[in-house]
């Protein structure tokens, strides 16, 4: 399996990580035998240092560092919120045009940590199904900013204010989740790692990094009448020639 390269030079290297692959080994998934650190390190032929994590169940741009060196200065921006960190996710219901959600999480110790997301919703969706009392089932597509870096904080900010994300488990809503299983035959968790920008390690230039969406998050969008949307937010942040 070889990983699609986003970025690459010789002190850093960016991929977008597919839906369902472990950044590395596991406790909590010990069957588990690959992994995106192996394989890439494997398809470079050279050591890789995850700079970050993402949630197996979540797809899009995830950075490695090529040395110790660089590894330090990119986990000290993490550090200081000076990484900016976009993910586009389509959730249960219509959100807020904006909102910042500030709601502590606790984390796997037991201890409360501060925890903000920044989110502004690109487009609503609406398909003509009945569950429940509903006769029609409304969804958003959102970009979120999570300003801080809680496990998986974004997952569990939007369970937090009733919008969860699509066949997010265990924070998503069962009967949604059922719902796209029988109806779409779809189970990928509808969060996306959109973009990654950040100051390179040596010459300290901006570095942006965008990861396109997998075709499960593509169809969704056709299916949810949210394609316009997400097209509209694309051209938006595309440069004209």
């Amino acid at each position: 399996m070889e990983l699609p390269i986003l970025y690459q030079d010789d002190y850093v290297v960016a991929i977008n990580k597919p839906h369902g692959l472990l950044v590395h080994r596991s406790p909590i998934a010990s069957d588990v035998q690959v992994f995106a650190l192996q394989l890439l390190r494997e398809q470079l032929g050279q050591k890789v240092y995850p700079v970050h994590r993402l949630d197996r169940k979540t797809a899009g741009v995830l950075l490695f560092a090529l040395s110790k060196e660089c590894l330090v200065n990119i986990s000290n921006q993490f550090m200081a919120g000076t990484v900016s960190k976009k993910y586009l996710a389509i959730v249960r219901g219509y959100t807020l045009l904006s909102d910042v959600i500030d709601y502590p999480l606790v984390n796997d110790a037991g201890t409360s940590q501060e925890a903000v997301t920044r989110y502004t919703t690109l487009g609503y969706g609406e398909i003509p199904y009945t569950l429940g009392k509903h006769a029609t089932q409304r969804y958003s597509l959102v970009l979120a900013e999570p300003e801080t870096g809680r496990k998986h904080q974004l997952r569990r900010h939007f369970s937090h204010i009733f919008h969860p994300i699509i066949a997010d488990r265990p924070n998503g809503c069962n009967k949604q989740n059922k719902f796209f299983k029988e109806q779409f035959q779809m189970d990928t968790m509808l969060l996306h790692a959109h973009n990654l920008s950040f100051l390179h390690p040596i010459n300290t230039s901006n570095i942006s990094i965008t990861a396109p969406i997998g075709s499960e998050f593509q169809r969704m969008l056709t299916f949810l009448n949210l394609d316009e949307s997400f097209k509209s937010y694309i051209k938006s942040t595309t440069s004209l020639p």
